[in-house]
């Protein structure tokens, strides 16, 4: 958890809520959105990993972490009907998630976090990540628009589902000291023997040979120039 840097607000609402979920407190459905490689995805199984040594220390039961694939997203009724009964509490955690033109899945995903008669079961949470805040291509709803008799009506409807995540946490593109704080934060846990001046200089000139500034560029700078000293991660 400790060298997620640049997320402190996101990283500390979904603690707090997940620990809440953990005590049988109300807690939200969580929609992670943003900018790719921003650690959307290593800030849920981070939280999930905290939350449980917590629980350890406080001899309560462990959350289950249970991921799930967008192309499985049809049978979510069917596992909220496994989870219902069981004795432990589980998040639902889909990665990357997003629709695309006639896709009609994402129906099942609304019904299982808001719909339905028998809703979400109170031993289930999910959370979920995309690169987009509606789920939907953007040029996905214009054409909805476009086509619809009712065009409101008709993007209403897709919009309506990342609406049903209580909690939305917005990523956005770090600044260059947020993405050198983040090359810094690796090489000290791991460390690796670099001099400063050396690693912000090539760590910023491969930000740019990628085009990019983000925490999944910083890892993967760390995994080179710890591969080129010889040193295991």
């Amino acid at each position: 958890m400790s060298l997620l840097k640049g997320i402190d607000r996101m990283r500390d609402t979904l603690v707090e809520n997940t620990e809440r979920f953990a005590r049988a407190l109300p807690a939200n459905n969580a929609l992670l959105w943003g900018a790719r490689g921003m650690g959307k995805s290593s800030l849920v199984k981070a939280a999930h990993a905290a939350v449980n040594a917590d629980a350890r220390k406080a001899k309560r039961s462990a959350l289950k972490l249970i991921e799930i694939h967008r192309e499985e997203i049809e049978s979510l009724p069917d596992l909220m009907t496994l989870l219902r009964g069981a004795p432990y509490r589980f998040i639902v955690f889909c990665d990357d998630l997003s629709f695309e033109g006639e896709d009609t899945s994402y129906k099942s995903l609304k019904a299982v976090l808001e719909g339905g008669i028998e809703g979400r079961p109170d031993n289930v949470i999910l959370y979920a990540t995309s690169n987009r805040r509606h789920l939907m291509a953007r040029d996905m709803m214009d054409n909805e628009r476009a086509t619809a008799i009712n065009p409101g009506e008709a993007v209403e409807e897709k919009v309506s589902l990342s609406d049903r995540f209580g909690l939305w946490l917005g990523f956005h593109r770090c600044s260059q000291d947020e993405y050198l704080a983040m090359v810094e934060a690796y090489v000290a846990h791991f460390r690796i023997p670099i001099k400063r001046d050396a690693l912000r200089h090539e760590a910023l000139e491969w930000a740019t040979t990628r085009g990019a500034r983000s925490g999944r560029v910083a890892w993967q700078y760390v995994q080179d120039v710890a591969g080129r000293l010889g040193v295991r991660l």
